[in-house]
């Protein structure tokens, strides 16, 4: 099978057991956070494999920005059009939306690029690059070591998932292809995995 269509059948059967309508998590509320200290008020923000919009589509849009969100799955599209009827969702591959140049204040990819084929994933940072405006913000994790590859049972639930990840290293070295400045990395645990996490900046328009 594809592995788009595994992640795509995968998150439509799991997306209830993988979270729920008023999920809180406890190293969300540090991104958001940090979003709002970065992104002016009522600023536009993409997130990409929004899921079903909980917590941080929710809580942007609460908070007064613009959200936009693209998932693969149309089980997550569906509860986050419910969930988050202030913010726009798109069922749709996130390596085929198109948006025009400058469109965004930040673009926020959560757990989203290590469900790529690697092939495709620079592709995608270039886009986001072009779709972030002067001084936008990408926050994003990817994976910490490199390793491709499908397990039965993934996340917990009774659905195969399929993974795909490059090493930090080689995200870092993508990131800044895509015109994007790293401003900060870190290390993210989750289970028996751990993420890379990225903060990263296209340069302000020195104009002003």
């Amino acid at each position: 099978m594809d592995p788009k269509e595994i992640v795509r059948r995968g998150y439509d059967e799991l997306s209830h057991r993988y979270r729920g309508d008023a999920e809180e998590l406890a190293s969300y509320a540090t991104w958001l956070a940090q979003l709002r200290e970065r992104v002016p008020a009522r600023g536009a923000i993409l997130d990409l494999g929004c899921g079903n919009g909980a917590p941080l589509a929710r809580d942007l849009a609460a908070g007064g920005y613009a959200v936009t969100g693209v998932d693969l799955s149309a089980v997550q599209v569906a509860r986050a059009r419910r969930l988050v009827p202030a913010a726009r969702f798109l069922h749709a591959d996130a390596t085929e939306v198109s948006f025009a140049p400058a469109s965004f204040d930040a673009v926020v990819s959560l757990y989203l690029l290590i469900h790529l084929p690697l092939e495709e994933q620079p592709g995608l940072l270039g886009r986001v690059g072009g779709w972030l405006r002067p001084g936008g913000w990408l926050l994003a994790t990817a994976g910490q070591h490199a390793w491709t590859g499908t397990e039965d049972n993934g996340l917990g639930g009774q659905a195969p998932m399929w993974w795909s990840h490059a090493d930090a290293s080689t995200y870092r070295t993508w990131i800044e292809r895509a015109g994007l400045a790293v401003v900060a990395e870190e290390t993210v645990p989750e289970d028996d995995a751990v993420h890379a996490l990225f903060w990263a900046r296209r340069p302000p328009d020195p104009s002003g």
